[in-house]
């Protein structure tokens, strides 16, 4: 059976009270936390008000979506671990646990681990639910305008990486290399995430997002004196 079916069977009086369980999923994270200054508990927060306004839009299950978003990051892998790939799954099988600790409904556990498994760029893992979607797209806003911006910055000064590259700051001629600098980053997957988003609502969003990006870039080449990105980059 697959999971968008068993969770289509999962009983009414399976429902979640959720003036009892939010502020309990929102325990949980404070006393694992355990995230950088990029994945703190605003990160978080942000992510739930994403997915909760994205499931109500699509019609996904919050008893799924909420859970997942609260804890898609409870096991945090720097960026530059060779584990990195495997944080989503990590999160997951801890997110079971705690769940089951704090006795989160049973049945809607597979769930919400399948969309914290299936979140993460670097997993590569098909999200095979709507609520699953949901939570990706989600996650994917986060990395995107604003936030985005100072998210990406926040992790390469965590990193200790240049914000860009002296000689050629636009990776035009050259490969780019988000190891070695922190706007390579914009072109190896930021400007890159509206074309994965999942769902309509999410790639609405997305969309206004990522233009608000490229008109940083454009005003980061006028501060810095170069020629802003070229439009094929741009529109990676």
């Amino acid at each position: 059976m697959s999971l968008a079916a068993y969770l289509e069977g999962i009983a009414v009086e399976a429902s979640v009270d959720w003036s009892e369980w939010e502020a309990k999923l929102r325990a949980l994270i404070v006393n694992d936390e355990a995230g950088d200054a990029a994945h703190d508990l605003l990160h978080i927060e942000r992510v739930v008000a994403n997915a909760r306004r994205l499931a109500e839009e699509e019609g996904a299950r919050l008893e799924v979506v909420v859970p997942a978003a609260y804890m898609h990051d409870c096991v945090v892998v720097r960026k530059d671990s060779p584990q990195r790939s495997q944080a989503s799954r990590l999160a997951a099988e801890r997110a079971g646990v705690l769940l089951a600790e704090a006795g989160y409904p049973a049945g809607f556990v597979p769930a919400i681990r399948h969309a914290i498994e299936a979140h993460s760029f670097s997993a590569q893992i098909e999200a095979c639910t709507l609520e699953a979607k949901v939570v990706q797209d989600a996650d994917r806003l986060e990395a995107l305008g604003a936030v985005g911006i100072a998210r990406c910055l926040q992790t390469g000064g965590t990193l200790e990486r240049p914000l860009y590259d002296a000689a050629e700051p636009f990776p035009q001629q050259r490969t780019p290399d988000d190891f070695e600098n922190s706007i390579d980053h914009f072109f190896l997957k930021l400007l890159k995430l509206p074309a994965t988003m999942q769902t309509a609502s999410g790639k609405r969003e997305a969309v206004t997002r990522k233009d608000f990006m490229l008109l940083y870039l454009q005003q980061l080449g006028r501060e810095i004196g170069v020629v802003g990105p070229q439009s094929c980059l741009l529109d990676a």
